[in-house]
This record gives C-alpha cells, sequence and structure tokens, in this order.
C-alpha cells in the first residue's frame, strides 16, 4: 500500500464502498434463503432453522410499526465513503418543523435510487443535522423484509415497506416529526432513466396525495439531479430477439418480485474502464415545502396538480446551479 497517495486510497475505498452495495444484498438474502431450509431437512441443526422461523413469526409486524432503526448503522464510515464516491449532496430550501409528519416524494428512480438511500437511510449528508426533529423511514418493496437477516439490515437504517399499513402507521400513530420517503414511480420509472433525460411517471400515480390527505402530512417534493446521469441503461431495438428476451425478462421478474430489472452499464474498477459500478457524477437532492394545511376533504386530483405544479418549479429553480442546462425540461407521464 506504499505506493498508493492518500488520494488514490480514498478513491479506492470509495470505489469498494459502492462495489458491496449490490453483493451485500445478495448475500445476505442468499444466505437464510438456501441455509435455513437445508439446516432445517438435510442436517443436525435443524433447531437452529426452527429457532430463526419462530423469531421471524414473532416478530412479523415490526417492519410495519416503525421498525428498529439503529444510529450506530446509519453512521457508518462506509456510507461516508459511498456518498463521497459521486459526490451526493442534499440540499435544503426550507425549514421542516417537527411539529408535523411529512410525506417525501422523491423523483427519479434511476436504476437503483443511489441519492434516496444516502440522503434518507444513512446520515451520510447529515439528514439529523440539517433537519433536526425530524425521523426519516425510506419505503421499499414489503417483499424484503419477508427475508430472515435481511429485514434486520434494513430496519436498522430505518427502511420500512412501502404499504399503506405501515406508512400510516408511521404518520398517525408515532407522534410529530416523521417523514416517509416514497420514490413513486418505482420500477416503471426506472425503465424510463438514462442520461439527459428528465422523464417521471406521475400522472397516474396519485396514492401518495390519497395517503397525505387521509393522514394530514405535508407533501413534500424533492428531486435528485444527476440520479439518470449515473449508468447508462441499454434498450435494444424493437423487433431485434435481443429486445424481445429483455423485455420477456422483464416481464417475468415484475410479475414474480414487483421489480424492473434494467438493462444497464457504468465504469468499471479504473476511471474510462466498462462496469457496472456507476459513473462518478454528482445527485443532488433540493426539498421544498407546499403548504398544506390538513386538507382533508379536498380531491386527490386538486392536490395532485398543485403538487405537479411544485414538483415543476423545484426542477426549473435548481436544475441550473445542480449541473443541468437552462434549456433541460422535466417530462410527466
Amino acid at each position: 500500500m506504499a505506493f498508493l497517495s492518500q488520494l488514490d486510497l480514498h478513491e479506492c475505498l470509495q470505489t469498494l464502498s459502492v462495489l458491496q452495495w449490490l453483493p451485500v444484498y445478495i448475500i445476505l438474502g442468499a444466505i437464510p434463503i438456501i441455509l435455513i431450509p437445508y439446516f432445517l431437512v438435510f442436517t443436525k441443526f435443524w433447531i437452529l432453522s426452527v429457532l430463526v422461523l419462530t423469531w421471524l413469526a414473532y416478530d412479523w409486524n415490526t417492519h410495519s410499526q416503525g421498525g428498529r432503526r439503529s444510529a450506530w448503522v446509519r453512521n457508518w464510515t462506509l456510507w461516508k465513503y459511498f456518498q463521497n464516491y459521486f459526490p451526493i449532496k442534499l440540499v435544503k430550501t426550507h425549514d421542516i418543523s417537527p411539529e408535523h409528519n411529512y410525506i417525501i416524494v422523491n423523483h427519479p428512480h434511476g436504476v437503483l435510487s443511489y441519492g434516496v438511500f444516502i440522503n434518507f437511510a444513512t446520515e451520510a449528508t447529515g439528514f439529523s443535522r440539517i433537519f433536526p426533529g425530524i425521523t426519516p423511514s425510506v419505503g421499499t418493496l414489503e417483499g424484503i423484509f419477508w427475508i430472515p437477516i435481511v429485514r434486520e439490515y434494513v430496519m436498522s437504517m430505518g427502511i420500512c415497506p412501502v404499504s399503506e399499513l405501515a406508512l400510516k402507521y408511521l404518520l398517525t400513530q408515532k407522534g410529530s416529526g416523521n417523514a416517509v420517503i416514497i420514490v413513486v414511480g418505482g420500477a416503471a420509472e426506472a425503465l424510463l432513466c438514462r442520461p439527459g433525460a428528465s422523464t417521471i411517471y406521475l400522472k397516474e400515480r396519485k396514492g401518495f396525495v390519497k395517503l397525505a390527505l387521509e393522514t394530514g402530512a405535508y407533501l413534500v417534493p424533492s428531486y435528485s439531479f444527476g440520479e439518470n446521469e449515473v449508468h447508462n441503461q441499454e434498450i435494444f431495438p424493437e423487433g431485434t430477439w435481443l429486445r424481445f428476451f429483455q423485455k420477456t425478462f422483464q416481464d417475468t421478474f415484475k410479475k414474480i418480485l414487483g421489480l424492473n430489472f434494467c438493462t444497464f452499464h457504468g465504469r468499471g474498477l479504473t476511471r474510462g474502464s466498462w462496469g457496472l459500478l456507476p459513473f462518478n457524477r454528482p445527485i443532488t437532492t433540493p426539498l421544498p415545502i407546499p403548504r398544506i394545511e390538513k386538507p382533508s376533504k379536498k380531491t386527490v386530483d386538486k392536490y395532485h396538480a398543485l403538487y405537479i405544479n411544485a414538483l415543476c418549479k423545484l426542477f426549473d429553480q435548481h436544475k441550473v446551479q445542480c449541473g443541468f442546462p437552462e434549456t433541460q425540461e422535466l417530462t410527466i407521464i
């Protein structure tokens, strides 16, 4: 290691921090999925499998009732290296009062939502310092919480199911000062992301507005500038066998897991090389707050339109300072 400068060492650590991202989840998920049935049926350690499954059944509702977050996990030094790799930055444009609850809606989804994860599931960008008194909870697919070990890991970072039950619990049963973060575009929007494009899937996504009306939570639009720039997505031409295979694969996994698997690539272990690591491009997330004073009797469509206007205003106000051209337009479908 003596031949590495301090700058090179930091760059290596940043690259390794991102490199562990998917393998950690795959390994953590594969271990219980494979070993629990194996121990239960083929070894004398079946009692371990029984204990794990008993605990899972006993603790089944915890992830839908606030979970078990850990300040220690959220403050791991690893996340700081992860953040500096791009870098990722959280920009406050308005104060958020801990006297209310909030639904922070983030756009765009991108391939893997790096900005949402670092800004809200860790303290790498200093969320608790920037917004004191606010407890963030990032919504994701509920199926993740069915996997032992993985569920403990994600709950420790303040991640919860993006289900009506879990979100309503956080917004109505945990007092004030809570913020749930939802990437409403989801799997459909992931297929739209590509460098140079600002296309989001929102016109038919109104459930988050209804949730705000029912709980009295304030709606907060946020946009991760640069999220679409960190990977190149490959969409093969219609009519080719590659496109047929790609679409069949995506449709199958969408039905089974609720996920759209994108065909993407980025850089390799060294700059300029080809690989699956994201490009080193900045991701910046500003947060304004539109005023919605407990609109329990207003229509979902009216506040959905107000939300779209607030989001477009946010995009136009901050696109230049976040590195986007003045002519860049936000496309909503």
